[in-house]
């Protein structure tokens, strides 16, 4: 099936190197090198747990580098397709032939206008809530960065292998820590402390809903926020207030739908591993949720937390419209975010 699918490869794998190109200095130091040396493992089919040697990684590096300095006029290849060639961001028509034949495409943009594309096996299909969702399995093809999940158009893409390979990372990163709290709790729920392997597997096979929940957030989210915050987001040029943008959006969608349906549920485990990965900027413009998470963590019931997130809707839906509205008030956002947090 490879040899038959190798012009199609070819042309996906030349634009996630262009796409690499251009965005690998989006990252920090730190951040490029982790990213780099996890691209390195799959690109050479190694397993999760092994460690290359860095002599090796470096020289890929070196190599791959040299690669992207090669590509500076290049322009993005069309997809080969037995109708003719399709438009590599148009991934419902390169879909359209690719899915019969149980294969799926994935291309969108991330932080910073990256360009994201993969080619994978299609692993599972179904629709929720009118929302058709497409489970990617082996991938044959990808850029450096795999976001496990995501929006799509109007379709929800999961990454199978590239959630694992996250979960594996996530985990690595806890055990070095030693740490306690949600993940600790998160991974004990699956068995991680007698079987490491199979937990992260069924770690992911359960927690891709956690994922779909957060994307079913986002479609909703798209519809109460509309095309101006598209046309918002289309125009951003400042990284901060995208940064502060994305938070926003990302804490509109979970307060919708992801926790409110989990906590509806009695999903502990998953709740567990939703505030393992609560962090960064969205922890520190939502304080109050914080303290009704810490409440919950001690036993006090979930009672402040229905709270938290009936008041935090409410809020980030009133702020990520203003953001859309007023370009001023988005650049003041993201240069004070404590005057949008909610204590």
């Amino acid at each position: 099936m490879r040899t038959a699918l190798e012009p199609l490869l070819a042309a996906v794998q030349s634009n996630c190197h262009l796409s690499d190109a251009r965005h690998a200095q989006d990252l920090t130091l730190c951040n490029y090198l982790l990213a780099m040396r996890e691209y390195y493992r799959w690109e050479h089919d190694l397993p999760r747990a092994a460690v290359p040697p860095r002599a090796d990684v470096a020289l890929w590096i070196a190599e791959r580098e040299a690669l992207w300095e090669t590509l500076a006029q290049d322009e993005w290849s069309g997809i080969p397709l037995a109708g003719g060639e399709a438009d590599p961001f148009d991934a419902d028509a390169v879909n359209a032939e690719l899915i019969p034949s149980g294969l799926l495409y994935g291309a969108g943009r991330g932080r910073f206008g990256k360009p994201h594309f993969f080619v994978a096996r299609l692993a599972r299909r179904e629709r929720r809530d009118g929302v058709e969702i497409l489970e990617a399995g082996c991938e044959y093809v990808r850029d450096m960065d795999a976001a496990p999940a995501a929006l799509q158009g109007g379709t929800i893409v999961v990454r199978r292998e590239a959630f694992e390979r996250w979960l594996w990372l996530r985990a690595e990163t806890w055990e070095s820590r030693a740490a306690e709290g949600d993940m600790a709790a998160a991974l004990d729920a699956y068995g991680y402390g007698r079987e490491r392997d199979r937990a992260l597997e069924r770690m992911a096979e359960a927690e891709r809903e956690t994922l779909i929940l957060h994307e079913l957030g986002e479609v909703a989210a798209g519809r109460l926020l509309g095309e101006e915050w598209e046309r918002f987001m289309a125009g951003l040029e400042d990284r901060r207030v995208e940064i502060t943008a994305r938070a926003v959006r990302d804490l509109v969608a979970d307060t919708l739908v992801t926790l409110p349906t989990l906590l509806e549920r009695d999903a502990t485990p998953s709740l567990h591993f939703w505030f393992a990965t609560f962090s960064g900027l969205r922890k520190e413009l939502f304080p109050r949720l914080s303290s009704a998470h810490a409440a919950w963590s001690a036993g006090a019931g979930r009672e402040r937390l229905r709270d938290a997130l009936e008041s935090g809707r409410e809020h980030w839906l009133r702020v990520a419209r203003e953001m859309a509205a007023d370009a001023g008030a988005a650049r003041r956002f993201a240069q004070e975010p404590g005057a949008i947090a909610l204590p």
